[in-house]
């Protein structure tokens, strides 16, 4: 009887666990979408918040069914590129404490970094091109700076959420 209720209550463990992407998120009620979100492991979070900007940037470029697996690919793939060559800059500095020497140093990383970044950004814009119009590229390009933009306007900068706080340094 034991192994029977085992068998049972790990059954419908998976079958709670298959319903996390069977979600209709749209029509949910925003605080039952709170709550499944929060019952999330961190992992399965980040792929959720993947896999919701992935559709986004797929509708929003109007996409072919047909191409949309090769390029979710190739955008992954180009983000992943791009959080990489940023994680090679540390931000979070004051320039003011900075010797001369430390500050041309750190003003030519970010130099260096910011040049990966557009060499990576045209490598993958010519990848991409391959899939979609180049038209699409550009305007993927255009809703990635808005959307950077809309993300700054909403993070408070410094654990404050003012237009005071100083902004971190970018390359």
């Amino acid at each position: 009887m034991k192994k029977i209720l085992f068998i049972l209550f790990i059954i419908y463990g998976f079958g709670l666990n298959a319903q996390n992407s069977d979600y209709d998120w749209k029509k949910m009620d925003p605080k039952k979408r709170k709550e499944v979100i929060n019952n999330l492991s961190p992992e399965e979070r980040k792929e959720l918040l993947k896999k919701f900007r992935n559709n986004m940037v797929v509708e929003n470029l109007e996409i072919d069914a047909s191409d949309t697996t090769e390029f979710t690919q190739l955008y992954n793939e180009y983000l992943d590129n791009q959080k990489q060559i940023k994680s090679q800059f540390n931000p979070d500095f004051n320039p003011e404490t900075l010797s001369d020497d430390e500050a041309k140093a750190k003003l030519q990383q970010s130099f260096e970094v910011g040049q990966k970044l557009l060499d990576n950004r045209k490598k993958y814009a010519d990848k991409m091109q391959q899939v979609i119009p180049c038209q699409k590229v550009l305007k993927l390009f255009q809703s990635e700076g808005m959307m950077r933009d809309k993300m700054n306007e909403r993070k408070p900068h410094n654990g404050h959420n003012n237009s005071m706080a100083k902004p971190k340094q970018y390359p």
